[in-house]
């Protein structure tokens, strides 16, 4: 990748639960709390600025520049350890962050397909907006969405937001498809149902360029170093959105498709 190209990019980083003995099924995603300082100590000695979703959606929707060197902080699920560690790591540096929510899984008496792990509560987002956070929609129960039936998909869409908007007493215009996964029919699904913007994963560094409902964002995964974290805010070690799908990433939607026909909505991870 040369200078030029390094320079248009921008990396959003995807974490999941930062503890020290996540359960098993979220492990691969699990940063320790002593890695997350170190990453997050890599993100400020960067110089990149660090921004939320909304801003970038204002620059890809041509409303208002980026700073120069931006940086995104992104938190899927909502994690128990989110408003209260995380959440004042983050802040003590000063790094603004957006959380994406399940609001199945953070409900009393909710629904949702994710596996038992410790989760924060709903009442818990006013708590990461107090602290500076942006928050985002992550679904109801955390389905492969482009699985779904259209009048599934639009639920799960639709009621994981007024969930949110009823807690915070706001607009809230961001989603993030679980576990990335989208197809042609999801983005336009999330367009109609009012979203602003929608974070996909695809491992790779977004851009000015990039899709308003298909933000590309790299997955830190627990056997990353501090060293992929300086790769990755240098704009290298990633490939740079937008690009299309490959086939592999076709073939294997279209099979997981066919497999939720027999068996219904399935968790998305």
């Amino acid at each position: 990748m040369n200078p030029a190209q390094a320079a248009q990019a921008i990396p959003v980083f995807l974490y999941h639960a930062v503890m020290d003995d996540p359960p098993e099924w979220i492990a691969e995603f699990t940063v320790t709390p002593r890695e997350f300082a170190s990453q997050l100590d890599a993100v400020v000695d960067s110089g990149r600025i660090p921004v939320t979703v909304g801003a970038l959606a204002d620059r890809l929707a041509g409303r208002a520049p980026l700073p120069a060197r931006p940086v995104l902080l992104t938190f899927d699920d909502g994690f128990a350890d989110l408003p209260g560690p995380t959440a004042e790591a983050l802040a003590g540096r000063g790094l603004s962050a957006t959380a994406y929510l399940t609001t199945g899984a953070l409900s009393p008496g909710g629904r949702s397909l994710l596996p038992p792990a410790p989760m924060m509560t709903l009442t818990g987002a006013r708590r990461l907006e107090e602290s500076g956070m942006e928050i985002g929609s992550h679904t109801v129960t955390h389905a492969q969405l482009d699985t779904l039936t259209s009048r599934r998909l639009r639920a799960e869409l639709l009621d994981s937001r007024a969930v949110l908007e009823d807690t915070l007493g706001h607009a809230v215009p961001h989603l993030a498809y679980p576990h990335g996964y989208n197809s042609p029919r999801v983005r336009a699904a999330a367009a109609r149902a009012g979203y602003e913007t929608a974070a996909a994963v695809r491992h790779a560094l977004s851009s000015e360029r990039d899709e308003r409902y298909r933000i590309a964002r790299l997955i830190v995964r627990r056997g990353h170093t501090v060293a992929d974290v300086e790769a990755w805010l240098a704009g290298g070690g990633a490939r740079i959105a937008p690009y299309r799908d490959g086939p592999k990433t076709v073939a294997w939607r279209w099979y997981r498709h066919g497999r939720a026909m027999l068996r219904g909505p399935e968790f998305a991870g």
